[in-house]
C-alpha cells in the first residue's frame, strides 16, 4: 500500500511538471507572438493551464498564433490599423478552428515561413 501512495505522488509530481512546462512553452510562445503586448497576465496563465487540462497540444496552441497573427497581416495596407492583443483568450476561437482544420503541418509551415520574411522580430 505504501508503495502505491509513493507511486501515485510520483505521477502526481510529474503531471504538475508536465503541466508547468507546458503552461511556460504556451506563454513564451504567446509573449514571443507579433501583434500581442508582450506581457503575460494572471488570466493568460490560467487560460493555459485550462488549454492543458483540456489536452490541447503545443503544436494546435502555436498553429493558431502563427493563423492568427497570418490574418491580421494579410490585411489592406490602407485598413486602420489594428488593436494590440492584450489576453492569450483572443485566440481562443483560433484554437477551435485549428482543431477542426483538415491541414498538414506543411500548411503551418509556409505560414511561418511568409511570416518570418515580412514581420521583424522583437
Amino acid at each position: 500500500m505504501e508503495q502505491a501512495m509513493e507511486q501515485a505522488m510520483e505521477q502526481a509530481m510529474e503531471q504538475a511538471m508536465e503541466q508547468r512546462e507546458y503552461v511556460r512553452r504556451v506563454l513564451e510562445a504567446y509573449r514571443s507572438t507579433p501583434g500581442t503586448t508582450g506581457v503575460v497576465r494572471r488570466a493568460d496563465r490560467l487560460f493555459a493551464v485550462r488549454l492543458y487540462d483540456e489536452g490541447v497540444s503545443l503544436t494546435t496552441v502555436e498553429n493558431a498564433f502563427i493563423l492568427a497573427v497570418a490574418r491580421r497581416s494579410a490585411r489592406a495596407a490602407d485598413a486602420p490599423p489594428l488593436s494590440t492583443i492584450r489576453s492569450l483568450a483572443y485566440f481562443m476561437p483560433v484554437i477551435g478552428e485549428v482543431l477542426q482544420l483538415q491541414v498538414g503541418p506543411e500548411y503551418f509551415q509556409h505560414l511561418r515561413n511568409r511570416l518570418q520574411r515580412s514581420t521583424p522580430t522583437r
